[in-house]
């Protein structure tokens, strides 16, 4: 609610009245005359459109070289040149289409290959800015990934500078993707563009770039593909590149700083989707700053709201950075004075009057003015809610010094933070900086020390200034007290509102630039002359004057107007421009408006009356002409003729002649003093008559004529011309032509006598034939001799014995009578007469008749009109004039008739309501029939669907909308691109449908819609919009985005396809991807003429088939798909063979089947002995083979179901157990080499809690607090630091890596120890870890090299190998994580699923699936499954249905129990099997407590069996319930460790030794072989084959969206030192990857899954991953495996496979090395982007502590190898280490003592 004043009215309401109300509807205006003021708003005065350039394409950039004067344009695929007066073309460059991909890399970069297919791409243009300074305009488009050009200045058509360099001079110039991934890849993604000057003393410009994100994962990116994004990621938001072309190309955009810095900002991959960002604009504020003074460049943007969040908006945001100044000043880092807030934009309603998206912005001195738009959740909706809002540049100042403020001295963390989304960034918090005093500069521009890059969270507010709907761009001028704002709309209009001091507007004007096409977000003044404005609509280019001041015609108003711009020129009289007026800088000399109407000029004249006299010549006195009539003149007749003249005293006899034009000239004599005689004058004329001017000249050359006021003239005739009959010709003596008739019409002597009389007229035709009985019908009759004059037929014209009076401005002579019918007593019929001294009769006969009306249809119709309506009646034909009138004043139009109806056109109405309709003939009284029409309110448009059509139109329109009922004919049309309107259809009342129209080009257009012949316009859009009332018709809020045509090829994209007459045909088309989002039913498939009926339709794929047959007797039929208008022929389907190649055929076929037959029965008798001997064995073998067969099928099926299963459980629940990244880094790093790790690492307590599960405590000393008393910390911390400074010297640490390595007893669990306790110490600082690694691995390559180089990085027996295995471990994180996790968790699950399925001895573990033989257990034991219904408080789940074996012990039971329950916790929280009971309810009153050993056990030869489910015969569904026991019964202890001479579960240990009173049957066991068994093995490996497969593509498969970095990385290491030391063997690189990656890395974490996740490893699981690591390892291996009968079985398990994943591996290795190369600042930046995934995770303290000890244990070695070090020696680094031992020394022991 607004604050009311005390007379109740709201304040902003009075604050209105103060001042001209701004543009928007008040509360209560009616919206009638809301219109109304607006349009008389916008006609009183106007701009003025100077120039344009129409853009065939559409337009998207444009830049101004004020000094040259040229306007540089940038469209789709071109670019102009145009003078900036005229907007003239002076050049051009064609820049596309070019065959592109968005999934390949630049053409440019020598090294970039790519498979995907490249197309026809259009280039729309991202930045156009110019470089004065070195003469460049930079343009860079949408293709090939944001490319960017240097082109010349002055010469738009010319490349300035080649880039990349096309013929290298000398070095070639090594390309990154990075230099060439300027701007964003996608037509719809926002770039901008600022040149930046160089800083005084530095190099050359440099560009600022701001580019939205269009790498994998946004929604920019193609869909449905799992590709690479060959940008990697990397392309940075916003960057500052390098634009010095005189220096080293090498560099040129480029964005390093410095080896170890970018200037980038990037947002971080996880963050990317909570910040996209939108740019809107770059500038530079203040644009020309005094010396010394600091300029900020600026950048505005959005940060869009998140799809599918409905409480997610859109943030303004407005974002600094310093630049360089002066000569001292240093480049910083980007993100160093990176510093953002919110700007919003809101009036008092709260949330509602939110404009929360930045559109448009534009720096003014000492404000920002911009455009906000308040988004619309429709698309349909009409223009968005938009307003301006003004920002002041000292409050953008004072925010950003208190933010500084509260971040580094007063901290304030509602205030201000730190931005951790970015990769360049510090994060993570604000600090406050002790002891700090922060400079002006440090609080405007921040500082390396400082956290950056900085978020105020407190937007800088500001009030609406300005309201409309639709506004998308600005412009502002300070002008004489005013604020002159442009305002770009989106229905291509210009307004200019004028703002007084107060930012009150007072005063607005509108003019239409290109009705329909939205205005360019971008607008910018004439730099030569502020009086002109620069803008760009989607298809021009416009050059406006910024006022028309002429249209004011006085003083009062011209200033009355209050333009700020026009003022009155006292001088000229007249409203100017203040430049246009002459001493307009003088006081007086021009009135600006600011001045007021009592400013303009006052005329007093004083006396009343001044009598001036003054004597004149007057013209009468000149020689002239006098006008003398002529009579008529025949044609060749010799005449003289006599001019009068007057004043001809000062010329009398001078020689004249007398012309008559045309070189028509005769001699002229003076009679007397004042006539002239023309003599001997003969004209000729071929025409009736003939017309000559005559006048006087004097002889001689040039010509001179006499004045003639009235000038003379001579008319010539011939009587042979123009007179076919004797009426005309004897008609003429009228006009003074001397004619006669006689045979023709001929000139008449002098002596010949006067004309005789003409033959009786001949009536030809008569119109019309009838007439109503009121007369008054024009009735028409033509024929000959009717009449020579008028007066000769003036009474003679009846029609029987009514009179028929002629017009006689109708009236041809002897040709036509037009004449006006009497009115008739009844109705007559009668012959037309007319009588002129002889009578003539017509043959036709005229009828008077009474016409009748009777009805109309339809009765109503939309008040906007075009509805054609037919009324009905009799003899409605007649008369000459019919008139059908509408409320008695508005006619009818388009009038057609019948002699029983008359069709017509209806007007437009004023209001809804009944009008009467008037039939009228000949003007008289209307007909009766008492005919109403109702006035219905128009139809309404509310939405289209959908809103993309293919180039080619034709695709079916869905218009939705309300009262279509009243709607006869419809139609569509597309502004500027679209080709001939398209028809549409009325469905119902609701819904038309309209096929769209075809298309020029690809691009987004709006869409008129003429209903009933009449522009629809939505009434209410028209209120709102300041339309003109020409334009009002024309308004359109819908839009048709036109996509290229959709492109479709057979499956195999073969041209011909072959088919046979009669059999069934399948078509599958492949449809290449589209936007259009096409529906199956758009889809028409036909075969020649026969549709193919469409089954399947996906984004890529369609199935069609043909149902009827295919005549043969074409032979060829073509394919052709089409969508809408769009026709392709994909294939040419050929149909069947000829009749003697299918009767050859069948001969052939005979003979061989004869020849067959006869074989077969030979090769029967012969063999029939022999299928005797081997009939048993054969079926031996078969019922084997079925039965492995069955279990392997039948295994398979039931683990994919339970798989399947799993893979449900796991999408609905807390997933795979992953652990933490920190664990994950201990057991890897720690595992059994660290002496720290075996002290001080223990496993995780388990503590069970209310619910059963345990609770896991880090123990672990790296994660947790350094544990040293408080006395020894100050020393302790401070040697520490200083410690730790050293480690982070590269020459220090590498000596004392070497010093350690080089004593005796520091043994290789010591350099595992070292080296991973220096991975923790520097987990911080990745890049610099990486540079250490790889000069340790330098020297380790040296010395390989010079024994056996095959031999490296086999064994890990050095520290700079274990660095290299946790460096892997940490690169390959995500890796692991993100893609190879979920397989390698499913195939674990495989594995203990699959063991389970069958009996498991619980004593040694064997049991009947498994991969491993020594595992196997060789017994037909067999088992049958039980469901058990079991219930258990416990895991969050209350009862399940849980499946064991009849053969299980208790305790498996337990264990599967626990298993089903606590599937989607962590193992290390749940209940052990110890820790519960089991009881069954056997009935209502009977329960047992179930254990392995009871009182019940069975006893067989001397050991106990433990029980099972069989023992005590629990049946199926038999009801369980378990629960937790409070104190532990371990009495039996664990099942595994009972000693197996008491106790055993399946197998007896002594079986095997086979006692001679064994019973016969089991005598008979045990001759079975137990190799029979070894087929179990192939059993579980085949149904564990696809879960391995899936692990093993995983590994050895490159994702597209994250490529392997850092193995890209470390392989090209390693190809490069070996190409150093000439090492060409590819086997040995072979061997040095696979070392390095596969056998360091992944078979490590194949073997232990619990380094990765929470899960439980058996000793029987981990021997089956033994055989699949084993797999692995020969997979990766180059040797040829010599495999044999005895060779061991996990090695022969997957022999058959070896190869197949040798290929694999092959192929990784293959595509690695294919990957783009790396540069050191993309390395860097993703090691440090990993750095700051985990930071803080451990304790370095507690790391370097540690390294400590092994550096005092070995401190003289280590000072004589830094005394013997060069570079050590210079910097003193044995001096830095004595400091640190002298502050360690006298309490480490004593402190770690005490802790």
């Amino acid at each position: 609610m607004a604050p009311r004043a005390a007379g109740g009215a709201p304040l902003s309401a009075r604050a209105a009245a103060a001042s001209p109300p701004p543009f928007q509807t008040p509360p209560r205006c009616p919206v009638p005359l809301l219109l109304l003021l607006l349009l008389g708003a916008a006609r009183a005065g106007a701009l003025e459109i100077q120039r344009r350039f129409p853009s065939p394409t559409p337009t998207n950039n444009f830049a101004l070289d004020g000094a040259a004067g040229t306007v540089y344009l940038a469209a789709v695929n071109r670019l102009y040149q145009l003078s900036g007066a005229n907007l003239s073309l002076e050049a051009e460059a064609a820049v596309g289409p070019v065959p592109d991909s968005p999934l390949c890399h630049a053409p440019q970069l020598p090294q970039a290959s790519c498979e995907h297919p490249r197309r026809l791409t259009d280039n729309y243009n991202k930045i156009l800015q110019l470089d004065p300074g070195q003469g460049l305009v930079v343009v860079c488009g949408s293709i090939y990934q944001g490319f960017c050009q240097l082109r010349r200045r002055g010469n738009i058509s010319a490349v300035a500078v080649r880039f990349p360099p096309a013929a290298p001079p000398a070095e070639p110039v090594t390309v990154f993707p990075s230099m060439l991934n300027v701007a964003a890849n996608h037509p719809n993604a926002s770039t901008v563009g600022l040149v930046l000057p160089p800083a005084a003393g530095a190099g050359g410009s440099r560009l600022l770039v701001g580019a939205t994100y269009t790498g994998y994962g946004s929604s920019f990116f193609p869909r449905n593909r799992s590709l690479e994004d060959h940008r990697f990621e990397n392309t940075p938001e916003i960057a500052i590149r390098s634009l010095d072309t005189r220096g080293d190309l090498a560099k040129l955009f480029t964005f390093d700083l410095n080896p170890s810095d970018d200037n980038i900002l990037k947002i971080k991959q996880g963050a990317k989707e909570q910040h996209k960002l939108g740019f809107v604009s770059a500038f530079l504020h203040p644009s020309d700053p005094p010396p010394g003074a600091q300029s900020y460049a600026y950048l505005a943007l959005n940060s869009e709201a998140r799809a599918g969040d409905k409480e997610s908006q859109a943030r303004s945001l407005l974002a600094r950075i310093c630049l360089p100044h002066g000569a001292g000043g240093d480049a910083k880092k980007l993100t160093e004075s990176y510093i953002q807030l919110g700007l919003q934009c809101a009036g008092g309603a709260g949330r509602g009057d939110l404009y929360s998206r930045l559109v448009s912005v534009f720096p003014a001195r000492e404000r920002l003015f911009a455009v906000f738009e308040r988004p619309q959740g429709s698309p349909a909706a009409r223009a968005a809610p938009a307003a301006l809002c003004a920002f002041r540049f000292a409050d953008v100042r004072a925010a950003i010094r208190a933010a500084r403020t509260a971040c580094f001295v007063e901290p304030a963390p509602d205030v201000v933070a730190v931005l951790d989304s970015v990769v360049q960034g510090t994060g993570p918090a604000c600090e406050r900086k002790l002891n700090i005093q922060l400079q002006p500069e440090q609080l405007d521009c921040g500082a390396a020390h400082l956290q950056h890059p900085l978020s105020i969270l407190q937007p800088l507010k500001a009030t609406p200034v300005f309201r409309a709907p639709g506004l998308t761009s600005v412009a502002v001028a300070s002008v004489n007290n005013y604020t002159a704002v442009f305002l770009g709309t989106v229905n291509g209009r210009l307004l200019k509102i004028n703002l007084n001091e107060s930012m009150q507007v007072v005063s607005r004007r509108v003019v239409t630039v290109a009705y329909g096409e939205p205005v360019h977000h971008v607008m910018q003044f004439d730099p030569a002359d502020s009086g002109y404005l620069y803008l760009m609509t989607s298809h021009q280019m416009a050059r406006v004057k910024v006022a028309a001041c002429n249209v004011h015609s006085t003083c009062g108003d011209c200033v009355g107007a209050a333009d700020a711009y026009c003022g009155w020129c006292a001088l000229e009289t007249r409203c100017t421009l203040q430049q246009d007026c002459t001493n307009s800088s003088q006081q007086h000399f021009w009135t600006s408006a600011s001045e007021g109407p009592s400013r303009c000029p006052a005329m007093t004249v004083l006396p009343s009356e001044i009598d001036v006299r003054q004597e004149y010549p007057s013209p009468q006195d000149c020689p002239r002409t006098l006008l003398s009539p002529l009579a008529p003149v025949p044609t060749g007749g010799s005449q003289n003729i006599l001019v009068p003249l007057a004043n001809t005293a000062f010329f009398q006899g001078a020689a004249l002649e007398c012309s008559f034009g045309l070189e028509e000239i005769f001699e002229a004599v003076w009679v007397n003093e004042s006539v002239v005689r023309c003599d001997q004058v003969v004209l000729h004329t071929t025409r009736k008559s003939q017309v000559f001017p005559l006048s006087l000249q004097l002889k001689g050359r040039p010509a001179r004529f006499l004045d003639s006021p009235e000038p003379m003239t001579v008319m010539v005739y011939n009587c042979a011309m123009g007179s076919p009959d004797c009426s005309q010709c004897l008609g003429r003596e009228d006009l003074g032509h001397l004619c006669m008739w006689s045979d023709g019409c001929r000139l008449r002597g002098p002596l010949q006598p006067m004309a005789g009389t003409c033959p009786a007229p001949e009536i030809h035709a008569i119109e019309p034939l009838s007439g109503p009985l009121d007369g008054g019908t024009l009735l028409t009759i033509r024929g000959r001799n009717l009449g020579r004059r008028l007066s000769d037929v003036a009474h003679g014209v009846w029609i029987g014995g009514v009179a028929c009076e002629p017009l006689p401005d109708r009236y041809t002579v002897s040709e036509e009578i037009v004449c006006v019918t009497g009115p008739a007593p009844g109705p007559l019929s009668g012959v037309v007469t007319v009588n002129a001294s002889k009578e003539g009769k017509s043959r036709d006969r005229f009828s008077y008749v009474l016409p009748l009306v009777h009805s109309l249809e339809p009765t109503m119709g939309p008040k906007a009109g075009g509805t054609r309506i037919t009324i009905h009646g009799n003899d409605l034909h007649v008369g000459s004039e019919l008139q059908v009138l509408v409320n008695d004043t508005d006619p009818c139009t388009e009038l057609m008739r019948t002699d029983t109806s008359i069709a017509c056109t209806m007007p437009e109405g004023a209001l809804p309501a009944p009008v009467p309709v008037c039939v009228r003939f000949e003007r008289r009284g209307c007909v009766h029939g008492n005919l109403t029409f109702w006035y219905m309110q128009n139809p309404v448009i509310t939405a289209i669907s959908p809103r993309r059509s293919p180039v080619s139109g034709g695709r079916t329109i869905t218009v939705a909308g309300e009262r279509f009922h009243m709607v006869q004919n419809v139609s569509m049309a597309v502004h500027h691109i679209g080709r001939e309107p398209t028809l549409c259809k009325v469905l119902n009342s609701t819904l038309i449908t309209c096929p769209s129209p075809g298309a020029l080009s690809n691009a987004s257009a709006p869409v008129d819609f003429f209903i009933n012949g009449r522009a629809y316009a939505d009434e209410v859009a028209v209120a709102e919009e300041l339309l003109d009332p020409e334009e009002a018709q024309r308004g359109s809020r819908f839009r048709l985005d036109y996509l290229p045509n959709p492109q479709f090829s057979t499956a195999k994209r073969e041209k011909w396809i072959k088919h046979h007459p009669g059999e069934p045909l399948t078509l599958v088309i492949h449809k290449e991807q589209d936007s259009l989002g096409l529906q199956s039913h758009e889809y028409r498939v036909k075969i020649g003429q026969v549709s193919c009926d469409i089954q399947i339709v996906s984004d890529r794929i369609i199935h069609c088939s043909v149902n009827e047959s295919l005549g043969a007797a074409v032979g060829q039929l073509p394919i052709t798909i089409q969508v809408g208008n769009f026709n392709q022929t994909i294939a040419t389907l050929q149909l069947g063979g000829s009749e003697t190649a299918i009767i050859v055929s069948i001969v052939i076929c005979s003979v061989l089947l004869l020849l067959s037959v006869v074989a077969l029965f030979v090769f029967c008798t012969k063999s029939r002995r022999a299928e005797r001997y081997w009939q048993k064995t054969l079926l031996q073998m078969e019922e084997m083979e079925s039965q492995i067969r069955e279990e392997i099928r039948k295994g398979f099926a039931e683990l994919q179901t339970d798989m399947t299963d799993l893979t449900k459980e796991l999408n609905r629940s807390q997933g795979i157990p992953f652990l933490e990244y920190k664990h994950f880094v201990t057991r890897t790093f720690f595992p059994k080499c660290s002496s720290l790790y075996e002290e001080r690492y223990v496993l995780p307590s388990q503590t069970l809690n209310s619910q059963g599960s345990s609770q896991a405590q880090e123990t672990h000393p790296l994660l947790g607090e350094w544990k040293i008393p408080e006395s020894c910390r100050p020393n302790m911390e401070e040697g520490i630091s200083l410690f730790s400074s050293l480690l982070n010297n590269k020459h220090f640490l590498i000596v004392f890596v070497h010093a350690l390595e080089q004593q005796k007893d520091f043994a290789v669990r010591d350099r595992c120890s070292l080296a991973s306790l220096l991975t923790i110490a520097l987990h911080g600082k990745l890049e610099y870890y990486t540079s250490i690694m790889k000069e340790l691995l330098v020297d380790l390559i040296d010395a390989s090299a010079a024994k056996n180089p095959k031999l490296m990085l086999r064994r890990t027996e050095s520290v700079v190998e274990k660095m290299l295995t946790n460096w892997m471990s940490i690169c390959m994180y995500s890796c692991l994580r993100e893609t190879v996790g979920e397989p390698f968790f499913l195939l674990l699950c495989a594995i203990k699923q699959q063991i389970n399925k069958g009996s498991i001895d619980a004593i040694t573990g064997k049991a009947r699936y498994t991969l491993s033989e020594e595992w196997l257990l060789r017994e037909n034991i067999e088992a049958k499954p039980r469901n058990l219904n079991v219930s258990f408080q416990g895991c969050g789940m209350d009862s399940l249905s849980v499946r064991a074996m009849d053969t299980d012990t208790l305790t498996q039971v337990k264990e599967k129990i626990l298993e089903a329950f606590c599937k989607n916790v962590p193992y290390s929280q749940w209940p052990r099997a110890e820790d519960v009971d089991l009881e069954w309810f056997a009935s209502s009153t009977q329960s047992y407590i179930l254990r392995d050993l009871d009182d019940t056990s069975v006893v067989e030869d001397g050991r106990k069996k433990l029980n099972t489910l069989a023992h005590y015969k629990i049946p199926e569904g038999a009801s369980l319930a378990m629960s937790l026991i409070d104190k532990k019964d371990n009495t039996l202890g664990r099942v595994k460790d009972l000693d197996t001479e008491k106790y055993f579960h399946l197998v007896l240990p002594t079986d095997e030794l086979a006692e001679p009173k064994k019973s016969h049957r089991q005598s008979h066991r045990k001759k079975v072989l137990p190799e029979i068994y070894l087929t179990r093995l192939l059993s579980t490996k085949g149904t564990l084959q696809k879960f391995l497969d899936d692990l093993f593509k995983a590994i050895l498969s490159i994702r597209e969206d994250k490529p392997p970095l850092a193995v890209k990385y470390f392989f090209d290491f390693l190809e490069e030192q070996a190409e150093k030391r000439g090492i060409s063997d590819p086997d040995t690189l072979h061997i040095w990857k696979t070392n390095s990656l596969p056998l360091r890395f992944w078979v490590n974490i194949l073997k232990n899954p619990q380094f990765v996740f929470d899960i439980d490893k058996t000793d029987h699981i981990d021997a089956c991953l033994s055989v699949i690591a084993q797999a692995f390892i020969d997979a990766c291996s180059i040797s040829d495996l010599q495999l044999g009968k005895d060779s061991p079985t996990n090695k022969l398990l997957y022999a058959k496979e070896i190869p197949e994943y040798r290929k694999i591996v092959q192929r990784y290795y293959k595509q690695i090395q294919d990957m783009t190369p790396l540069s050191e600042q993309e390395m860097n930046a993703h090691l440090a982007e990993e750095s700051r995934k985990y930071q803080n995770e451990f304790n370095t303290n507690v790391a370097m502590a540690e390294i400590y000890k092994y550096a005092k244990r070995y401190r003289p070695q280590i000072m004589a190898a830094l005394e013997a070090n060069p570079t050590a020696r210079r910097t003193q680094l044995q001096h830095k280490f004595e400091q640190v031992v002298a502050l360690m020394e006298d309490n480490i022991y004593e402190c770690y003592s005490e802790a």
